[in-house]
């Protein structure tokens, strides 16, 4: 039997994870059901089965798409060869890609949890390749002595974290405009890892 108009998978699939994404951010995983994703796209439950076998295999998938995302973005991003600035660039990427993204971002950290083993090793090995390219950056940098850090990976960990918390309490049309935000993080991120040669 044919899908009727409307249930295309190039449409509905996007809507089925659009959706998902939403309320699984406002709601928590645990708390979000199959049928109440099919509610909100407006489908039957039995519907949601064409396109994800389960509700697990959909948290797996928003979290896979969200890093893939970051990982092609950061990827297409023209990089200064000097590392100070370089950094600049990660840390006001970090802050631009994923305030596009909040409800995305807050999936990602806080239902990371979630995950089968096989499906957490997976997210958490892409997780592993962007925070190494953050690490790369401050290896670089502090071979070249341009930044004072005691453990690159315990840095990247802290700048990461720092460039997060933008998340939890940006708003369009608040007091500082994003561009600002970024300036003021960027100038927190090179005093923590002692960058010279940037102001």
């Amino acid at each position: 039997m044919a899908r009727k108009t409307g249930s295309h998978s190039e449409i509905t699939g996007p809507r089925i994870r659009e959706a998902a994404l939403k309320l699984i951010a406002r709601h928590g995983y645990a708390a979000v059901s199959m049928r109440q994703i099919a509610a909100e796209v407006g489908v039957q439950a039995g519907a949601l089965y064409l396109y994800t076998p389960d509700k697990q295999t959909l948290l797996f998938d928003l979290l896979k798409q969200h890093m893939e995302d970051l990982l092609e973005s950061w990827g297409a991003e023209e990089k200064d060869k000097d590392p100070v600035k370089r950094l600049e660039q990660f840390a006001r990427f970090h802050i631009r890609f994923n305030q596009a993204r909040v409800d995305a971002i807050f999936t990602s950290y806080m239902e990371l949890r979630n995950l089968d083993a096989e499906n957490f090793k997976v997210i958490e090995k892409m997780r592993k390749t962007y925070e190494d390219e953050l690490e790369a950056i401050l290896i670089e940098g502090a071979d070249a002595k341009k930044f004072s850090v005691p453990d690159t990976k315990l840095a990247t960990m802290a700048v990461i974290a720092m460039l997060n918390g933008v998340n939890t309490w940006f708003r369009e049309g608040g007091r500082l405009s994003l561009d600002r935000v970024e300036r003021i993080y960027w100038n927190m991120v090179r005093r923590a890892v002692g960058a010279k040669g940037a102001t």
